[in-house]
């Protein structure tokens, strides 16, 4: 299991930015495809950007142009910076391995205000 930990939310107003991290322990981060998600309230968990160990990303349709992710390997570390925040995009955010059964972390509270 590879065990993460989410920083970075709070609270911002509609068009504001905010750069959340993850760090994750163990030495196989390097090797998976990180995802960043969201649950917001009375909703299912959802895949928002993508990142594989080469670099190579996706967006959903919903932050496309808004949203980029990153990684550094070195630091066993993903980013997600948002930009252009919506209301719609308040969210508890995760980053996890896609398409593995690994365990969540606690993620970060991302609250945008109309």
């Amino acid at each position: 299991q590879v065990q993460f930990v989410e920083s970075g939310g709070g609270l911002v107003q509609a068009g504001g930015s905010l750069r959340l991290s993850c760090v994750a322990s163990g030495s196989t981060f390097r090797l998976n495809l990180i995802g960043w998600f969201r649950q917001a309230p009375g909703k299912e968990r959802e895949l928002v950007a993508r990142v594989s160990s080469g670099g190579r990303t996706n967006y959903a349709e919903s932050v496309k142009g808004r949203f980029t992710i990153s990684r550094d390997n070195a630091k066993n570390t993903a980013y997600l910076q948002m930009n252009s925040l919506k209301p719609e995009d308040t969210a508890v955010y995760y980053c996890n391995i896609v398409g593995f059964d690994n365990a969540w972390g606690q993620g970060t509270q991302v609250t945008v205000s109309s």
